[in-house]
């Protein structure tokens, strides 16, 4: 069973995800814990990691932000042919992405990475690219995506939901009516409610 939703659908997923090989960078330790060190975009990424990452030869593929900057003369055919996705970690600076690609609507996916979900960004993410960016097609949610963020992602402005591998797509599919009326406007709809009825004076 397919865990990607796409228009309030349970669908089979079209896109390979392109991987970075592992680092052999070792991890920084603080107080005897591991800390991640993600949270203003520093880069984490080495270009051994980049040189290294292997290329599916045909079909969809949706690269790292980092392949896709420092490799992006080897992509422009397959951009041309609309093969080519990018997905960010919550951690990256958007306009890196920016500033490497004007119009961002030459891709047809844009895929946003929850590597642990702890907070916001990924919702700022969406919201950033739908409405400041102008970026109309697929914006799709993956790694630790969960229920009851789906809703709420959908306001953002995505329209695509890789489910975490141990929950249920259909389960969560039903999260996108958990609310029928929000009284916010959002990205899906900009209007607060009080803005979307006439009232009788």
């Amino acid at each position: 069973m397919s865990n990607l939703i796409i228009n309030n659908a349970v669908a089979n997923d079209e896109w390979t995800l392109v991987k970075l090989p592992a680092s052999q960078i070792a991890e920084r330790k603080q107080a005897g814990k591991v800390v991640l060190f993600k949270l203003t975009g520093e880069n984490t990424v080495t270009d051994e990691q980049i040189a290294g990452t292997v290329i599916p030869a045909t079909g969809k593929i949706i690269v790292p932000l980092s392949v896709f900057i420092t490799r992006k003369a080897e992509f422009q055919a397959r951009i041309a042919s609309n093969e080519i996705g990018v997905w960010i970690d919550t951690h990256e600076v958007l306009e890196s992405l920016i500033e490497n690609q004007a119009d961002l609507n030459v891709l047809p996916i844009i895929a946003v990475h929850v590597e642990r979900f702890a907070d916001g960004r990924i919702f700022s993410l969406g919201a950033l690219l739908r409405t400041r960016y102008d970026f109309k097609n697929e914006l799709r949610a993956f790694g630790d995506v969960l229920r009851d963020q789906l809703f709420f992602l959908k306001r953002s402005g995505f329209t695509s939901y890789l489910i975490r591998a141990d929950r249920s797509a259909e389960d969560a599919l039903a999260s996108l009516k958990d609310f029928t009326k929000p009284y916010q406007g959002a990205v899906d709809n900009p209007n607060p409610v009080f803005k979307r009825y006439n009232r009788a004076v």
